[in-house]
């Protein structure tokens, strides 16, 4: 993976920079850095570990919501020396939170989920036509697919819905699996993009998606077996 390390403290970057040995990584100073090579030469890293506590001028708080506005698909992790700041990274998305001194065994893990999805969102895609054209949707753009009279509506996260004619069903056999699956008769709901099961409905990105009895059983059980998937 292509990751950026920015952290003002030189020797916890190099630390940080030793313990990814195998990756692609390159260190910056501050923030200022940091978004000057970004607009610069646009260098797109799969990951960005970003100090909290960094010079007066930006934060690692301001920086991600630059980051973030920028791309909504950043995935960003914090490193802190503390834990004051777990609500505003909830805030921004944040994949991780990591306390220092890292752990070699927690930033591991934190590769290894990070490289998963990047896989997982790299080699699925879902093909429609739409207006006469063809088009590919990678799976990690789609938050869920609704239908009604004969259209689709495919959702994504950056919010652009996509329209084309067909039936659920035949969506369905495209894509169900490990990442989507019916929850009613007219949603399917990528899986992995599930904030919470409660009740009878699912939550993502502020929507709210009806469960029906006859599939409850099997998006519990997979909802469940992606939340083991987090903490592994």
């Amino acid at each position: 993976m292509k990751i950026a390390i920015c952290d003002d403290c030189y020797e916890d970057a190099f630390m940080l920079k030793v313990q990814l040995d195998g990756h692609n990584v390159r260190i910056y100073s501050g923030a200022n850095a940091l978004l000057t090579d970004i607009n610069t030469h646009d260098p797109q890293y799969d990951l960005y570990l970003l100090d909290i506590y960094m010079d007066a001028s930006m934060n690692g708080i301001e920086l991600a919501k630059q980051l973030r506005a920028r791309d909504e698909e950043a995935v960003i992790c914090f490193i802190s020396s503390s834990d004051a700041f777990y609500r505003e990274a909830y805030d921004l998305y944040a994949v991780q939170y990591l306390i220092k001194p890292v752990e070699e065994k927690a930033l591991k893990q934190l590769t290894d989920k990070v490289s998963k999805n990047l896989l997982r969102n790299k080699e699925q895609n879902l093909s429609i036509k739409s207006r006469g054209q063809t088009c590919s949707i990678p799976y990690g753009k789609i938050l869920y697919i609704s239908s009604r009279e004969h259209t689709i509506f495919i959702y994504c996260k950056d919010g652009v819905v996509q329209e084309c004619k067909g039936k659920l069903n035949e969506i369905a056999l495209q894509v169900c699996g490990d990442v989507f699956l019916r929850c009613h008769q007219s949603f399917l709901v990528n899986m992995y993009h599930v904030d919470n099961l409660r009740g009878n409905e699912l939550t993502l990105s502020g929507f709210r998606i009806p469960i029906s009895r006859r599939y409850y059983a099997e998006v519990k059980r997979r909802y469940q077996e992606i939340l083991f998937e987090e903490v592994d």
